[in-house]
């Protein structure tokens, strides 16, 4: 039997072994402590065999690093991710109160006009975002949140910015459907007003031209003032002016040169008158100036500075005339300052040529001479616009006793305090670039009552060179 021989090599192995089980055992009894210049040393300490080779960090017992500065970063490390989590919870918070706001926005837009399926979209948002907040709140409290900072800020500020955008949209739309709304009911008015316009001016024209109303029953003396003058006026221009078309009709019939007799009737008032009308229809205007000149001269005199006319305007008269048809009340009171004053206005208006022009005779005028009153739609005519013009001499010096009618000399320079043109926007109708328009000749004189002025009433014309100021 062969004796067996130990193998060197083992023997090598068992002396590392116990070698190495020496090592771990004097490590095994050391611990790690922190002096006060931050360097670690090694203290021994009982036996125990459990102990990791590594501390909590995973750092080795001989790292040079202070355990007191890794507590402090890692506490800053904490208050850090928890205000960002915080943050994070804030900005979610505001977002969804953000949207709810839009989606109740919306909740309203939809129920004018009804949209039902808007309606419960929206309603249906508004819960979701409720029950968002919900969710959030309780696993806030239960400090469960699983979320990353910086991605729920983003995400939040972009849902923030889409429902901010969602309200402009609203509003938008809700400011465009009021305007619109409020535009088909300016629309609405104005159809009605032009509607009741047209029918009130029928309606008047109606009463007007059958006598049954008139300005003049309107007006009361114990509250009478210029605005009652100034409708008066207007009221008394549209008689002279339906008498300068009985006129011109007449002319027409006669065969007469309207431009010749249109010249002829700006020269008795303005001299060297060389007028340019723009178009033939303002040939008319030239006759107003001329039947204007004629009925208002002496205006601002109480008597019109008419021989036999003693009696001074009163209430009294504008109370016995205004309501009465001036046929009647003439063929009724022949000797009456009214009577006196229309017979002797209408030989001034009238020309005997004129008269036996248009009516072939003068037994018209002959009557007129003798008192009497011709009975024609003519004379009715010239008849009206005397008692208005007699009525508006009164109304004047009952608001005043200084009472003065003015003329705008031709050349004058258009001023809006005195004068306001017959036809407004036609002074483009006249060419040349040198051309200057001023004041042809007055149609309407001005008045002056007290310390107010009533604009008078000029045709405008080219007038080339130098001009004189305005004068009265």
């Amino acid at each position: 039997m062969e004796t067996l021989k130990k193998n060197p090599s083992i023997r090598r192995k068992n002396r590392i072994a116990r070698t190495f089980q020496k090592v771990c055992s004097l490590r095994s009894t050391s611990t790690k402590v922190s002096s006060n210049n931050g360097i670690g040393i090694c203290m021994l300490k009982s036996q125990n065999p459990n102990f990791d080779d590594e501390d909590d960090d995973g750092d080795s017992v001989f790292d040079l690093k202070s355990t007191s500065s890794s507590s402090r970063s890692g506490e800053t490390k904490v208050r850090e991710r928890r205000r960002a989590v915080l943050e994070a919870v804030v900005a979610k918070i505001f977002a969804s109160t953000t949207s709810i706001k839009a989606a109740y926005a919306e909740l309203q837009m939809a129920q004018r006009p009804y949209d039902n399926d808007a309606i419960q979209a929206a309603d249906t948002a508004v819960v979701e975002e409720l029950r968002a907040l919900s969710e959030l709140k309780r696993n806030f409290l239960r400090k469960e949140l699983n979320l990353s900072p910086q991605v729920a800020i983003m995400l939040a500020e972009i849902q923030e910015q889409q429902s901010l955008m969602r309200t402009y949209e609203i509003t938008i739309k809700k400011l465009e459907s009021e305007v619109t709304e409020k535009q088909s009911r300016i629309d609405s008015l104005k159809t009605n007003l032009e509607e009741n316009s047209a029918f009130n001016k029928s309606l008047e024209k109606k009463l007007t031209a059958s006598g049954s109303i008139s300005p003049f029953d309107s007006i009361q003396f114990s509250n009478l003032n210029l605005s009652h003058f100034v409708q008066i006026l207007g009221f008394t221009l549209r008689s002279v002016r339906s008498f300068v078309k009985s006129v011109v009709k007449e002319m027409e019939s006669a065969s007469w040169d309207l431009d010749a007799a249109a010249s002829a009737a700006v020269s008795i008032n303005v001299r060297n008158a060389s007028t340019v009308f723009a178009r033939p229809s303002h040939r008319c205007f030239a006759f107003e100036c001329f039947v204007c000149g004629k009925m208002l001269e002496n205006f601002e005199s109480p008597n019109f500075s008419l021989p036999n006319i003693d009696e001074k305007p009163s209430r009294e008269q504008f109370e016995n005339l205004r309501s009465v048809d001036p046929v009647q009340y003439l063929t009724r009171n022949p000797g009456s300052s009214f009577a006196r004053f229309t017979l002797q206005k209408y030989l001034s208006v009238v020309h005997a040529k004129m008269e036996c022009s248009f009516f072939g005779n003068l037994n018209q005028r002959k009557l007129v001479n003798s008192g009497g009153f011709p009975d024609s739609g003519f004379f009715a005519t010239f008849y009206e616009m005397s008692k208005r013009i007699w009525l508006l001499h009164c109304l004047a010096f009952s608001i005043s006793e200084n009472v003065t009618v003015f003329q705008l000399k031709r050349g004058c320079r258009f001023s809006q305090v005195y004068m306001e043109s017959v036809k407004t926007g036609d002074e483009s109708l006249f060419p040349g670039d040198n051309a200057d328009i001023r004041v042809g000749f007055t149609v309407v004189p001005g008045f002056k009552i007290g310390d107010f002025v009533i604009q008078s009433q000029v045709y405008l014309t080219p007038v080339p060179g130098s001009h004189p100021p305005v004068n009265s």
